[in-house]
């Protein structure tokens, strides 16, 4: 018996299995596919920065591109208590801070999560009393941030120490609810908040923008929100993930046709989750300070590792090569006829 045909049609096999791998990326196989979740577990903010997802549960496009697959949400205040739901495997896709989100990436070393998209850049300023004119005024006030270690709170502390003001600065941190209350009742001077909390500080606590975070960013694009997804789960059912990622183009291209529609369905959803409504000022100020995209801009994430240090929360910088997969993202946008998004080297180890 002729065993060459045999051994040569195996290698055969095993060469297109192999392709099942992300053409370009780093290394995570579909070959382990196992169809269409059960259930996918999906979390996010109650916050302006996470409208698209906040568009795509209301309006119910997760569902209808999820089929039969089960829907469950649960929502954060803040990245790091994100992170651990994701590194505990009780959530399986979440709409993150850039920050938090490198932080599970470096501390499962590179081997739970992945970086999949996009969805919004900007978003985050510093607002103080009125009273404080520079920097420098900040010497010995109290700034409240939403997280330990979450963006917010590398951006300030990177901030601060660029500055020379570290140590000369207390650095507290409380929920974003509790901030607002915290600042109307003189007890911190200042908060680096993400939208719509900045907006409100200003509008209900006479709060004033003395830095918008975009002003640090070349270009004034900086990612403020980002999906990341359990690279397991990715393995497992990477139809489930690209139909929430068809979900996700369908919510910011929503938000970008009909604005007005988008900031009523973004309001409706965040009086569900925390009772109270915005005010078309609030909300039109928030929504005018965020751009809603599917560009992760992974461009950024080797100077967002950088940053980490300078703020003082990692001892070194996260190795963040490997970390992007863009593959079912593109795959998305190219069958829209939209232009793909970048890896900018991230998708190679």
């Amino acid at each position: 018996m002729n065993l060459k045909p045999a051994i040569a049609a195996a290698l055969i096999a095993l060469t297109a299995l192999s392709g099942c791998s992300r053409a370009g990326t780093s290394e995570t196989p579909t070959a382990q596919s196992k169809g269409a979740a059960a259930e996918v577990r999906i979390g996010y903010f109650p916050n302006v920065t996470h409208a698209a997802a906040l568009i795509g549960v209301e309006k119910d496009l997760f569902k209808s591109e999820l089929g039969s697959t089960k829907l469950t949400t649960q929502t954060f205040n803040a990245g790091p208590d994100e992170v651990n739901a994701l590194l505990g495997e009780s959530l399986d896709i979440g709409y993150i801070g850039s920050g938090p989100a490198i932080n599970a990436y470096s501390k499962s070393k590179g081997e739970a999560v992945r970086l999949i998209a996009g969805a919004t850049s900007g978003g985050a300023q510093l607002v103080t009393k009125p009273e404080i004119n520079s920097v420098e005024d900040l010497k010995g006030k109290t700034i409240a941030t939403p997280q330990l270690g979450n963006t917010q709170d590398v951006a300030l502390k990177k901030y601060l120490a660029e500055k020379g003001l570290t140590g000369q600065v207390t650095v507290t941190n409380v929920e974003n609810a509790a901030s607002l209350d915290l600042f109307k009742k003189g007890d911190i001077a200042a908060t680096w908040s993400p939208q719509p909390w900045s907006a409100r500080i200003v509008a209900e606590a006479g709060g004033k923008v003395l830095l918008d975070e975009k002003t640090l960013w070349e270009g004034g694009s900086f990612p403020t929100t980002v999906i990341i997804v359990r690279t397991k789960f990715l393995q497992e059912h990477p139809e489930t993930v690209e139909a929430v990622l068809k979900a996700h183009v369908a919510a910011i291209d929503r938000a970008r046709a009909n604005p007005g529609e988008a900031k009523k369905t973004v309001n409706a959803a965040l009086e569900k989750l925390t009772s109270k409504k915005l005010g078309d000022k609030i909300l039109d100020a928030a929504w005018d300070n965020i751009e809603l995209t599917t560009d992760a801009q992974a461009k950024h994430f080797p100077q967002l590792a950088k940053d980490a240090v300078t703020a003082g929360v990692a001892k070194e910088a996260a190795d963040v090569a490997g970390y992007a997969d863009f593959t079912l993202l593109n795959k998305v946008l190219q069958a829209q006829g939209k232009p793909q998004v970048q890896a900018a080297g991230l998708d190679k180890k």
